[in-house]
């Protein structure tokens, strides 16, 4: 079996002494499409964080490919629950994707036109290139969602990770968007929070519930 891509091992969490996570252990493998599922306050946005190395783990160990999870960071792309993106402020779809290859040693991004090529072929993966030049105002929830996912592949990361996803999205758009997450799963390892067992169970390979401890 192939080294997993993420290695969790009995990973505890506090926040200021109230233990949040407790004897966490996963491996998430290249390919896998993984739903996290959980009640409000049960961990998986706190797992997220570790992972992505935004937190430390009070005890226990994370590694991405096999380093810290700080260093690693680059191979993973993100998309929050909650996006900070004004949506009267004059920017277009193509600036926010574009927005994924800023260097963070510097406050802008390089706008060449292989960083331009990579943000269009991004859009277009996620069929909106016909929608670069809009401004992200202009669009609606679902198509919004499929901006930042763009944004977070621009980079060609070996995992995708999501919280709650379809929180903007209407019931009707939720399954074509996890549908649309199934046919990324090709070539991304992909976990996602979620609320909605029921309609995204068809689409995943497997599940785990996080409250506090980790079931899998």
């Amino acid at each position: 079996m192939s080294q997993p891509i993420v290695e969790i091992r009995e990973v505890t969490f506090a926040y200021n002494g109230e233990a949040v996570l407790q004897d966490v252990s996963l491996d998430i493998r290249q390919g896998d499409f993984i739903a996290m599922i959980g009640p409000n306050g049960g961990g998986k946005t706190t797992l997220l964080r570790l992972i992505l190395g935004l937190l430390l783990p009070n005890s226990g160990m994370i590694r991405v490919n096999g380093e810290s999870a700080q260093k690693a960071s680059a191979c993973i792309g993100y998309v929050p629950q909650d996006v900070h993106i004004n949506r009267r402020f004059p920017i277009t779809a193509l600036d926010v994707v574009l927005m994924g290859k800023l260097d963070p040693r510097k406050r802008w991004v390089h706008k060449s036109a292989a960083n331009r090529r990579d943000a269009m072929a991004s859009l277009e993966r996620l069929g909106m290139a016909t929608h670069a030049e809009k401004r992200i105002g202009a669009l609606s929830g679902g198509q919004r969602q499929r901006v930042f996912i763009a944004r977070a592949l621009v980079t060609r990361p070996q995992l995708l990770l999501l919280d709650e996803p379809t929180a903007s999205i209407d019931t009707k758009g939720q399954a074509e968007f996890f549908k649309l997450l199934k046919e990324l799963n090709q070539d991304v390892t992909i976990l996602v929070v979620s609320h909605d067992l029921l309609v995204i169970s068809r689409y995943v390979k497997s599940v785990a519930c996080v409250n506090k401890r980790l079931h899998y």
